[in-house]
């Protein structure tokens, strides 16, 4: 059998036992799009890291570096959160060390939890995800990195639409159920529906209206990040 659950927060990964799955990191707004989008124009590889700290260490060995806290750029590095600064051809061939509120510790959190297999999903991705976990996984966690512990709308709408297209798979908890009722609820009109999440609302106030837009395209890259060792590379 099958089997597909999904874990709405990483503060809750403790009650999962993550050993035999596949996890599938979300972060729609906005670090996993970033880090499909970057993988899909050409960065060899992206050193996910907890902490700013950490950060700045891969800064001093030379790394280009990106960071995000509360939405907006952390001072001193060389990358932000959204999806165009991964568009520059000059990163093509390039290694870079990226933390950000949430997503990357969700990542991180999957991989000392024991995953199997740590997965980076998004809407950009969307079709390339769900095909590979077709045909190659047999326990899947959809891991949403929420905001600061708690759950958010975005991420929980995103597993709900994996969910609606792994019908072979057995949901194993509740949170599934949340999840699809939330993508059936937006499915007609995702962006007017996220419009009343709140870090949609707190992106907008920052100007980053046209990266939510980028976000929630479907299926425009084909790649699908997967965690080796300590760099997300495309499979």
């Amino acid at each position: 059998m099958k089997t597909i659950e999904v874990c709405l927060t990483p503060d809750m990964l403790r009650y999962h036992d993550l050993s035999n799955k596949t996890v599938v990191v979300i972060d729609i707004f906005r670090a996993t799009s970033c880090i499909v989008t970057a993988l899909a124009h050409g960065v060899q590889s992206i050193l996910p890291v907890a902490t700013v700290a950490e950060a700045k260490l891969l800064q001093a060995k030379g790394y280009l570096t990106a960071a995000e806290r509360q939405g907006s750029k952390v001072e001193g590095f060389d990358l932000d959160n959204s999806p165009f600064s991964y568009l520059k051809p000059e990163l093509k061939g390039k290694t870079i060390g990226l933390t950000t509120s949430n997503g990357t510790q969700a990542i991180r959190s999957a991989q000392d939890a024991g995953a199997y297999e740590v997965l980076i999903g998004s809407f950009l991705n969307i079709q390339a995800l769900q095909t590979y976990l077709q045909k190659s996984a047999d326990a899947i966690c959809l891991l949403c990195a929420g905001w600061k512990g708690k759950v958010n709308l975005e991420d929980t709408f995103f597993a709900g639409a994996v969910l609606a297209n792994l019908p072979e798979f057995t949901s194993m908890n509740d949170d599934c159920v949340l999840a699809l009722a939330t993508y059936q609820q937006g499915l007609d009109n995702p962006v007017r529906f996220l419009e009343s999440s709140a870090h949609y609302h707190r992106l907008e106030t920052l100007g980053n209206r046209d990266d939510i837009t980028f976000c929630l395209q479907r299926s425009i890259y084909h790649n699908v990040p997967v965690l080796r060792g300590d760099s997300l590379v495309n499979m």
